[in-house]
C-alpha cells in the first residue's frame, strides 16, 4: 500500500458543521462516522497518512447554477464576506484542529520531520491550511496569530473576492482568466508568507492572480486541488501555460477528485469512472513531469467518483495508476514525496525523499 499525503481536504468544515449540532469532533474523527469522507478509521484503511486540512468560511448565499441544454453553466461569484464573523468561524475551526491534536486523534504538524514521524507511527498528520483569507486583516496581524497556532499553508482567495485577491467562478466552459488578480494587500500577503514560510496555494485564484503570485513569490508555485483545463475546461482548472509555469518553478499541482473538474462535460456526477482521474494524472505528468504532480482530493468538499467513495477508497486510484504503468517509485512521488518536497521548500527545510 502506498501511503498518501493529501494536498487538500475540508474535514475541518465537516467537523465544525457537526459540532454546531452538538457532535464531539474528537469522537467523530477518532472513532469514525458513516457520513463525509475522512475520519481516522477510513484514512487508515485507504492509506491516507495525512494532509492539508482547510479552514474554510462557507458562503451561505452561494447557489450553484444548473447546466443549460448544452451542459453549460456559470455560477456568479458569491458575495464577499465580512471579516469579524469570518474570524470567529476560523478561530472555531482552528480550535477543533488543536483539540484533535491535544486529544491525540491526529497530530498538527509544523515540519516534514513531524509528518514523516506520524507516518511511521500511524498517526494522521494534519497541516493547518486556510482556504480564502477572509479571517485575515489587511494589516496581517491575525496572520501572526494563526501562524503561531500552526497555520503553514493558505490560499489568498476562494471562489469569491476579498481584500487580497479575486477568485474564479464555478463555470463551464470558461477560461480561468475571469478578472483582476492580487490587490495591493495581496502582494504584501505573498511577501509575508514567503518570510514566515507559509505555502501559497493558487487553486481558486484568477489566472491574472496566478501570474501576480508567480512574479512575486520566491516559492515554487502550488495549486493544491486543480486539474487540466485542456481536458475539462472549467474556470477552476489550469491551462497548459499555467502548468508550464508550475513545472518551471518545480512546484506542484494536486489532482482534484471533484467530478466537475474531471469530466469532459464539467458535471458534478458521482457516476464518473476512475479512468477520468487517470486521464488527468497522465496529462499533468506529461506537462509538468512526475516530480510536480500530487493528490489534492477535496475530500469533504466535493462530489467525488463513487468508485472511490471516501478516504478508504484511495488505493483504488493508486491501483488504477499502477495498472497503466506507473512504477512504485513514481507512485511514491505522486502519493506523498512531491508534497513533502514542496512543504520542506516553503518551510525552509531540506527533505530527502524516501522512495
Amino acid at each position: 500500500m502506498q501511503s498518501v499525503f493529501d494536498g487538500h481536504n475540508d474535514v475541518l468544515l465537516r467537523l465544525w458543521n457537526h459540532a454546531r449540532e452538538g457532535t464531539d469532533p474528537v469522537a467523530e474523527f477518532r472513532d469514525g462516522v458513516s457520513t463525509g469522507h475522512i475520519d481516522a478509521p477510513r484514512a487508515k484503511t485507504g492509506g491516507l497518512a495525512g494532509g492539508l486540512c482547510a479552514i474554510y468560511i462557507p458562503s451561505g448565499n452561494l447557489v450553484f447554477a444548473d447546466p443549460d441544454r448544452h451542459g453549460h453553466y456559470a455560477t456568479p461569484l458569491s458575495a464577499p464576506l465580512e471579516r469579524t464573523p469570518s474570524l470567529d468561524i476560523a478561530l472555531e475551526m482552528a480550535a477543533i484542529a488543536l483539540k484533535l491534536d491535544r486529544a491525540g486523534a491526529w497530530k498538527l504538524c509544523r515540519s516534514t520531520a513531524e509528518i514523516r514521524d506520524c507516518m511511521e507511527k500511524g498517526i494522521f498528520a494534519a497541516v493547518m491550511h486556510m482556504e480564502g483569507c477572509e479571517a485575515i486583516d489587511a494589516d496581517l496581524v491575525a496572520l501572526e496569530t494563526f501562524y503561531a497556532a500552526g497555520l503553514r499553508s493558505l490560499g489568498p482567495v476562494w471562489s469569491r473576492n476579498n481584500v487580497f485577491a479575486h477568485g474564479v467562478p464555478f463555470a463551464y466552459p470558461s477560461s480561468p482568466d475571469t478578472g483582476p488578480g492580487l490587490t495591493d494587500a495581496g502582494f504584501v500577503l505573498v511577501r509575508e508568507c514567503n518570510r514566515l514560510g507559509i505555502v501559497i496555494d493558487l487553486a481558486h485564484i484568477t489566472e491574472k492572480g496566478f501570474w501576480d503570485v508567480a512574479k512575486t513569490s520566491d516559492q515554487p508555485l502550488v495549486a493544491s486541488h486543480s486539474n487540466a483545463h485542456a481536458l475539462t475546461p472549467v474556470a477552476r482548472n489550469l491551462t497548459d501555460k499555467q502548468l508550464d509555469a508550475i513545472r518551471e518553478s518545480h512546484g506542484i499541482v494536486g489532482l482534484n477528485y471533484a467530478t466537475a473538474m474531471l469530466r469532459e462535460d464539467g458535471r458534478s456526477d458521482a457516476n464518473t469512472p476512475i479512468e477520468a482521474m487517470v486521464r488527468h494524472v497522465d496529462h499533468l505528468v506529461s506537462r509538468v513531469g512526475i516530480d510536480c504532480v500530487g493528490l489534492g482530493s477535496d475530500f469533504d468538499g466535493a462530489t467525488i467518483p463513487q468508485e472511490i467513495g471516501d478516504a478508504a477508497g484511495n488505493q483504488k486510484l493508486i491501483a488504477a495508476l499502477r495498472n497503466v504503468g506507473y512504477a512504485e517509485a513514481d507512485l511514491a512521488k505522486l502519493c506523498r514525496e512531491n508534497w513533502l518536497r514542496i512543504l520542506a521548500s516553503a518551510w525552509g527545510e531540506s527533505s530527502r525523499p524516501r522512495v
